[in-house]
């Protein structure tokens, strides 16, 4: 009898050890979800207060010869670049508004300290003396490329690296490249470098000093606005002005895919499509303003390829793959695509809400509001995205047919 209460007592022990592992793996699983669609959650607060301090620190490893670039004297010496506001931290990255010149400008680094970045090896042998000869020139690109091509999955050419590379050393070419080292370890810095003057769709880089780099300021886009960005003077008032204004920005939408899918030597996807990530020019030209969730083919490729027991385990943000049971490995090719998350983050939101009181025929407001459905859906039996290429020339036309009846109407 002792012994079957003792076999009883174990049972339980064992029964509520494993209900207490199963209530934990919830609550994890939970946050992991939370954490994922939502990453603000657990973001640091946003402070004048420390972001004062973080570019106090910037300018004192400037002043003790740690760090250089080209905006460390506008910043720490002469007072031409004059911090603002703290814009937000997430998950450690640091984005501050700032006035550069007269001009708004905005700060932005992936950690808060420049020791923060591991320091490269080869600088660090150079200065132990392990290195005789210094540091060779192609030993140094060898090394820029592998980690151009651990961020992004590129395999560049030297001669595609200018914008990444220091150029000539001067005096002080160690905190040159231990400066352009931290920069480089930053996947956004790399993507905005590399497309500096190729994209009208993506901010160029101003600037840098340290680890901190520079991209001009524009308001970005939020679901507090009736029309997802701010129109000014656009539309002061709504009505056939701001239908007007939405139908140039869809178009730049268009446009921007477009350039994303064709105009690279790999095609650039967007995993993480939300107003608050885009900006419009005052001419109504989509910038993208954030791209930390943006991705060349191949990187995307690599991140898709995962382990799987569901279909549901290979949507990496607004990137979705398929799951093949058969050997459980999500598929390493894409199957929504960056118009049909636009169509379904930004259109639906706009098509046919925001017609309503324009002088648009209905015919066309019915067809613009069934091209968005057909570019949103996706095919519930296979998980693809079914609508044909055909939809974003259909799309163009009926935007352009839009424009064309709201302008004859203010005659």
């Amino acid at each position: 009898m002792a012994r079957a209460a003792g076999a009883r007592c174990g049972r339980c022990g064992r029964c509520a050890l494993l209900a207490f592992a199963a209530w934990t793996a919830g609550w994890v699983l939970a946050a992991a979800l939370l954490l994922r669609a939502h990453p603000g959650v657990f973001s640091e607060r946003c402070t004048d207060e420390k972001s004062r301090r973080i570019l106090a620190a910037l300018c004192q490893d400037y002043r003790g010869g740690w760090l250089v670039g080209d905006l460390c004297e506008d910043l720490c010496v002469a007072g031409e670049l004059l911090y603002q506001r703290c814009l937000y931290y997430e998950r450690g990255k640091k984005v501050l508004q700032a006035q550069w010149r007269g001009r708004p400008v905005v700060l932005k680094s992936k950690r808060e300290a420049f020791s923060s970045f591991p320091p490269l090896g080869m600088l660090q042998e150079e200065e132990a003396g392990q290195r005789g000869q210094g540091v060779p020139e192609a030993e140094l690109l060898l090394v820029l490329a592998g980690e151009v091509k651990n961020a992004l999955g590129l395999e560049l050419p030297n001669s595609s690296m200018g914008p990444l590379w220091p150029g000539r050393w001067g005096p002080g070419w160690r905190r040159q490249l231990a400066s352009a080292w931290s920069l480089l370890q930053q996947e956004e810095y790399v993507h905005l470098s590399l497309l500096q003057g190729l994209s009208r769709h993506v901010l160029p880089v101003l600037g840098s000093c340290g680890h901190f780099y520079a991209v001009e300021y524009l308001a970005a886009g939020s679901p507090q606005h009736s029309a997802l960005f701010p129109l000014g003077q656009a539309a002061p008032r709504g009505g056939q002005a701001q239908a007007q204004a939405i139908s140039h920005i869809a178009l730049s939408f268009l446009d921007m895919v477009s350039h994303f899918d064709h105009d690279f030597s790999h095609r650039l996807h967007l995993c993480d499509v939300k107003p608050e990530n885009f900006a419009i020019r005052s001419d109504f030209t989509v910038v993208a303003i954030d791209v930390d969730m943006a991705f060349f083919e191949p990187k995307m490729r690599e991140i898709l390829e995962q382990n799987c027991t569901g279909d549901e385990d290979c949507n990496f943000f607004d990137c979705f793959s398929k799951c093949d049971l058969h050997v459980n490995k999500c598929g390493a090719q894409r199957v929504n695509s960056n118009l049909q998350v636009i169509c379904d983050k930004i259109f639906r939101h706009w098509f046919p809400s925001t017609l309503k009181s324009s002088a648009v025929s209905f015919r066309l407001r019915w067809q613009l509001q069934q091209a968005v459905q057909e570019c949103t859906d996706l095919e519930v039996s296979t998980g693809n995205w079914r609508a044909a290429p055909s939809v974003f020339w259909k799309l163009r036309r009926l935007l352009q047919a839009l424009l064309k009846e709201l302008q004859e109407a203010e005659k």
